[in-house]
């Protein structure tokens, strides 16, 4: 992970980096005392100013699952809710994430969240040092939205606890909350061998079919190398040399991998939910898709969340072509009168003619029968 953050005016910042898990030795994260001074790449790639003349989050409750969000981090303050201990951050990821979901611009606004005026959740996902299980994650799930959050941030992807998962995003549909998770780890698993694996598989719950997975890009638009594989993600988003909060101060540290890119959806599932607070989660998710910019896999935007014009429901179907309907057949009653009137009508006629022969010849004779001649001598001599 580097430490160095390119600024918008192209020259490089020197930020400490940010810690995913730690050791049992290790020491909980302090502030730093590095600040960034121009705005970091995402700024622009998300189109933020626009977005935020529509929409800040104002009203929305993004649950935060991941290692604790810091009470004390002043870009949050006065909009963290935490569950039992998750108020107490000491690796400073969930901090973080919650930073670039909802963080409030300080000083001279170079680090600021997607939803500035959404609030957070906090709820443990993660043992204290970073540790994450399917059981602290599906409880966590369900937690927050029993909590009222309508957006849930999955901080980590597990490579089991598909059933446990499967069943507490199911739950959290059931109440309109809309899940958004990491497509791969931050860093390449190690595999049984102890090797980097570098297939690509399954990682949940970002495989849950009702989840949004999201894979990270960098500032030149491209996963980094070397970066963990992925399968199939339903949108990328910023993700590499981001800069971000810790869990105190008002320092600023870096990061990167698909974790941070979650929490960037997550920010924008927030913006819409506050802008059209009548949609569903499946609405939102379904805006989030449909509007992405089209790549190998759709790049995240923003404004066009917020602003595309999409059909309300799916076209509908053609109605079903009525049974042909075939008339009675024809009665013989019409046909047989037709040739009996025929008929007499062709007799009379016939008579008809007739009589027009037969009477001239009957007056000139006076209607006397008709005398053959008979042959010359025939019957002379004869007494």
């Amino acid at each position: 992970m580097s430490p160095l953050a390119q600024a918008d005016d192209g020259g490089p910042v020197s930020l400490p980096p940010l810690r995913l898990r730690m050791a049992a030795d290790d020491a909980c994260a302090t502030a730093s005392t590095k600040t960034a001074e121009s705005r970091s790449w995402k700024h622009q790639a998300l189109q933020l100013s626009r977005s935020w003349q529509l929409s800040q989050g104002a009203g929305v409750t993004v649950a935060v699952v991941d290692t604790g969000v810091g009470l004390r981090s002043p870009a949050l303050s006065g909009r963290v809710t935490a569950e039992g201990r998750a108020g107490e951050d000491c690796v400073g990821h969930g901090t973080f994430a919650a930073g670039l979901i909802a963080g409030a611009p300080l000083g001279n606004g170079a680090v600021t969240g997607v939803a500035p005026a959404a609030r957070v959740l906090a709820v443990r996902g993660t043992d204290e040092r970073g540790n994450a299980s399917a059981a602290l994650v599906a409880d966590g799930i369900r937690s927050a939205v029993d909590d009222g959050a309508k957006v849930v941030y999955v901080g980590q992807a597990l490579t089991s606890g598909a059933e446990e998962l499967t069943r507490a995003v199911a739950y959290a549909r059931g109440k309109d909350a809309l899940v958004v998770a990491p497509a791969a780890p931050d860093v390449v698993p190690e595999g049984p061998d102890g090797k980097p694996d570098t297939r690509a598989r399954k990682y949940w719950p970002a495989a849950v079919p009702e989840v949004l997975s999201v894979v990270d890009y960098g500032p030149a638009g491209t996963r980094p190398q070397g970066a963990p594989a992925v399968l199939a993600p339903d949108l990328a988003a910023p993700g590499d040399s981001v800069v971000g909060i810790g869990p105190e101060g008002s320092g600023h540290f870096i990061g990167s991998g698909s974790s941070l890119a979650a929490a960037h959806v997550a920010g924008a599932a927030a913006l819409i939910r506050s802008y059209q607070p009548a949609l569903s989660a499946a609405d939102v998710s379904r805006r989030l898709l449909e509007a992405a910019y089209p790549d190998g896999v759709p790049k995240l935007d923003v404004y066009a969340g917020l602003t595309a014009v999409l059909p309300t429901r799916a076209p509908a179907a053609e109605a079903e072509a009525a049974p042909a309907h075939l008339p009675p057949a024809a009665s013989d009653e019409p046909r047989e009168r037709s040739l009996l009137l025929g008929g007499v009508a062709l007799v009379v006629a016939v008579l008809v003619g007739a009589a027009m022969v037969i009477v001239p010849q009957g007056k000139r004779r006076g209607w006397r029968p008709a005398v053959r001649n008979r042959p010359s001598g025939a019957g002379a001599g004869h007494v």
